[in-house]
């Protein structure tokens, strides 16, 4: 079986690849038609990415019979197509998880401690201690989910260990699984913003999520 990766992989997950005997071809930066070109003249039975977009030209160009997402969704992918040319698609729910939930953490800290500005103006000779010792804190703040899936669920042990509560929507929350995860069920995206100092998005982008943080959503949320 021919594999070829798109993206960014790892040395030692191509060797395993290599090693259980499958032949790994490896093109990090193709884009666009010279994938597509890649595609038709290699002719892999599996291809693989992260961020690439695989388009329907993509998945015509060759003999597909697997396109894999490393990573949690597949909004990269055109389905629509796979399905019509019969070609499976597949994603990696969770195996990026804590990475995100790390990042996301990291950017409320460097939101609420100014972290960018004040490295920026270090780097430029200036430190005003005034404006970047006036940050309100997490501790005591209430952090607002949306989402709660595998992602949104790893941000509640965090929020606790900085003394935040957590609030949360989800499709897929009910009152119980609210309840087990110690979190306050909302009934609305609209009803986290308001209740929340810190909001953070975990939801997969589809059409119906699209544009879900707008305007009004912004406008109900709290004062930064």
């Amino acid at each position: 079986m021919k594999i070829l990766i798109a993206d960014r992989f790892s040395d030692v997950a191509r060797a395993d690849l290599k090693a259980f005997g499958f032949e790994v071809l490896y093109e990090p930066d193709v884009r666009d038609e010279a994938l597509v070109k890649v595609l038709a003249n290699t002719g892999p039975d599996v291809l693989v990415v992260r961020s690439t977009r695989v388009t329907a030209a993509m998945l015509q160009a060759g003999r597909l019979g697997l396109v894999i997402r490393a990573g949690a969704g597949y909004n990269t992918i055109d389905v629509s197509a796979a399905t019509e040319l019969g070609t499976r698609v597949a994603n990696c729910p969770g195996k990026n998880a804590n990475a995100v939930v790390e990042l996301a953490f990291g950017l409320i800290i460097a939101l609420d401690r100014n972290i960018p500005e004040n490295v920026q103006d270090l780097r430029q000779g200036r430190w005003n201690k005034i404006n970047y010792s006036s940050a309100r804190g997490l501790s005591g703040s209430t952090l607002g989910l949306v989402g709660v899936g595998t992602i949104g669920r790893g941000m509640i042990p965090r929020a606790r260990a900085f003394g935040m509560s957590v609030v949360g929507w989800s499709r897929s929350l009910t009152p119980e699984k609210a309840e087990a995860l110690g979190v306050e069920m909302k009934a609305s995206p609209a009803e986290v913003a308001a209740a929340s100092d810190v909001v953070s998005l975990h939801v997969a982008l589809t059409n119906d999520t699209r544009h879900l943080a707008d305007e009004r959503f912004f406008k109900i949320m709290q004062e930064g």
